[in-house]
């Protein structure tokens, strides 16, 4: 059995750990909110932005703008990995990674190259680690307050190596907020420009035909670029959330193992101590009657 001093100095840090998990608890749970606020306002503005292209593509069609033609062969595959700048936040980092890794080993064994552009420590350390060829990496930006021009920046250097033949597909690979416990890690091809399916039910809604002008091809030259923009920032907006969502549960977790640790560290306490008295009875006792034989 340990000592009381042992035990009594692992209660102690297991209780300064408690009091860390519940701090980063807090902090996490503060910046989640503003996260999640700024993620809820942008969805609807993204669900509409889509609808509205997907009715000008389907009257302009694929030779509206090079940036809705795939290539007939593709070679280079470009992916845009948005992980965390820190770790304490439970399986997070690592769903990302994995579907990461399933993605490059499935397109090198079919001869295609894969590149990376990094948001996040996490997403660089891995790239670098595995030897996959890094465009270009952004630390300190996800988990934080960001702007649209992040993304902006960053769609435009996607398009302009599309267009140059650098690469020929584009993706983003981000975690899809869905609920507190659930983040899903998502790939989403974002170039070429897929085809939005619209499915017509009997007695669904109607979708009213857009009216505009300029033309649709005139539009299209300026939406699709746009289009492009909108899903990394709102990848990057998915991410933030998820990260805060996911640390929030997992510091949640250690804090509940942290007490129940203490839980049973006293038990063993007070079972020493227990043993500690009744030793020191068993002598005292042993000694009074040395004394009287």
């Amino acid at each position: 059995m340990p000592s009381l001093k042992d035990v009594k100095a692992k209660i102690g840090g297991v209780k300064k750990t408690r009091q860390i998990t519940k701090a980063m608890n807090m902090v996490a749970a503060s910046r989640l909110r503003g996260a999640q606020l700024r993620m809820e306002a942008f969805r609807p503005y993204a669900g509409k932005f889509g609808e509205v292209l997907s009715n000008l593509a389907a009257r302009a069609g694929e030779d509206a703008s090079p940036l809705l033609v795939p290539r007939a062969e593709v070679k280079t595959v470009h992916v845009v990995l948005c992980t965390s700048d820190r770790g304490l936040c439970g399986g997070f980092n690592a769903n990302l990674m994995n579907k990461a890794e399933d993605f490059a080993v499935e397109r090198k064994a079919a001869g295609q190259e894969v590149k990376f552009t990094c948001f996040g420590k996490k997403g660089r350390d891995w790239a670098r680690n595995n030897g996959f060829e890094r465009v270009t990496d952004h630390l300190g930006i996800v988990g934080t307050r960001f702007p649209y021009t992040v993304a902006s920046k960053t769609g435009q250097s996607l398009i302009d190596g599309f267009l140059a033949g650098k690469w020929d597909e584009v993706y983003v690979l981000f975690s899809r907020f869905e609920s507190m416990a659930r983040q899903k890690a998502t790939l989403q091809q974002i170039l070429p420009v897929p085809p939005i399916e619209i499915q017509e039910e009997e007695g669904g809604e109607f979708m009213a035909e857009h009216i505009c002008e300029p033309s649709a091809e005139e539009l299209m030259a300026k939406l699709l670029p746009m289009s492009v923009y909108i899903q990394v920032y709102s990848g990057l907006l998915e991410t933030s959330t998820s990260e805060h969502a996911a640390r929030m549960q997992a510091m949640d977790n250690a804090t509940k193992a942290c007490n129940d640790m203490l839980d049973e560290l006293t038990l063993v306490y007070n079972k020493a101590r227990q043993a500690a008295i009744t030793k020191e009875l068993m002598d005292i006792v042993g000694g009074a009657e040395a004394l009287k034989g």
